[in-house]
């Protein structure tokens, strides 16, 4: 075995990853997460906040992306710091609600500083279709949105299921939503995850109605062992139109990287959703993934830095499940614990 290898195997030969203290996205310093859900329109928007800032990257492989402020990640460009991170629904139109989240920042003094005490809040993100799943077409997200979901922003326990980006988000013939999870490294990194699930894809094999990643599950969090899909359950589905789904994601780490290491773990964290959906990257699909670092140790190897986007990929997998074990029935998509089947009593 080479050193690179060596180094990227280390956690494999003798670590037992657990989950953070909320297992949570929250657990890394300097993250918070707020909603603000629009049940009726069944539509919203998630903010996360960075205190201090973080070096971000962000990985792109849906064929029907709708993104904003993502070319400025790339690791050639000047701004290496971003302040928060949009994700909503409304489709194109929710990129408004990042006004609201740029406001909420200005206010605070929160921003790229261009002289005389001015700044300009640095808000990429992305959106997801849900328009008129259970509301009006025109019930979207805008700048309002925006500035109460950054005004929500919390660093305690992250709300799940169908709040904020997740209230109108589906996957397949289920209910998505927004899930998370964290992963402690005994060396003391933390890399959290923070998925909207709104896939085309399913979450579950159509063999054996099992959930793809609940293998990956750490020290019980999904509650044991899960039960199967039950396909008697499940509504007829229309046939999957372009654009109109999508799955975003963002895992953060407390560990200083540069802008292309944040780069490269984005492109690893990706790997998580094949993990647990099927099929993903579709031409329905504008999967988005981003990477942040809120800063502490330097990552100096590339074995280090390998270790690190692995557990960001589980980590991200573990996410989509409990985004679908929190996730409510709408409309006409069931949740997950709607259709799960149950052993039959004796």
């Amino acid at each position: 075995m080479t050193n690179f290898e060596a180094a990227a195997a280390g956690s494999q030969r003798g670590e037992v990853p657990r989950p953070g203290p909320l297992n949570a996205i929250t657990d890394v310093t300097g993250v918070r997460v707020g909603h603000h859900t629009d049940l009726a329109q069944a539509t919203g928007t998630t903010v996360v906040l960075f205190d201090g800032g973080a070096v971000a990257g962000v990985d792109v492989r849906g064929a029907a992306p709708g993104t904003r402020e993502t070319d400025l990640l790339r690791p050639e460009n000047t701004v290496t710091h971003i302040h928060a991170l949009l994700l909503s629904g409304g489709s194109a139109y929710g990129l408004d609600a990042a006004g609201g989240v740029m406001r909420f920042l200005e206010e605070r003094g929160v921003g790229f500083e261009v002289g005389e005490g001015r700044v300009v809040p640095i808000v990429p993100g992305a959106v997801l279709f849900d328009l008129g799943r259970a509301g009006d077409f025109g019930g979207r997200p805008d700048a309002s949105f925006g500035y109460q979901a950054a005004e929500n922003a919390r660093a305690g326990p992250v709300e799940q299921g169908n709040v904020g980006a997740g209230t109108g988000a589906v996957v397949g013939m289920l209910k998505g939503g927004v899930g998370t999870a964290s992963t402690a490294l005994e060396d003391g990194s933390l890399v959290g995850a923070l998925v909207v699930v709104n896939a085309a894809g399913q979450v579950f094999s159509p063999t054996t109605g099992g959930l793809y990643a609940h293998q990956l599950e750490l020290a019980g969090e999904f509650g044991g062992p899960l039960p199967p899909v039950d396909p008697r359950l499940l509504p007829p589905t229309d046939p999957p139109q372009p654009g109109q789904n999508t799955t975003l994601g963002l895992v953060a780490v407390n560990r200083t990287l540069s802008k292309a290491q944040a780069l490269k773990v984005a492109q690893m964290a990706q790997d998580g959703l094949p993990r647990s959906l099927w099929p993903v990257h579709t031409p329905f699909d504008g999967d988005v993934v981003f990477a942040a670092a809120t800063g502490g140790q330097p990552v100096e190897t590339p074995g280090d830095l390998s270790r690190l986007g692995t557990v960001a990929a589980d980590t991200l997998a573990r996410a989509v499940v409990h985004a679908v074990l929190n996730a409510r029935t709408l409309g006409r998509w069931p949740a997950y614990r709607e259709v799960a089947s149950r052993p039959s009593p004796p």
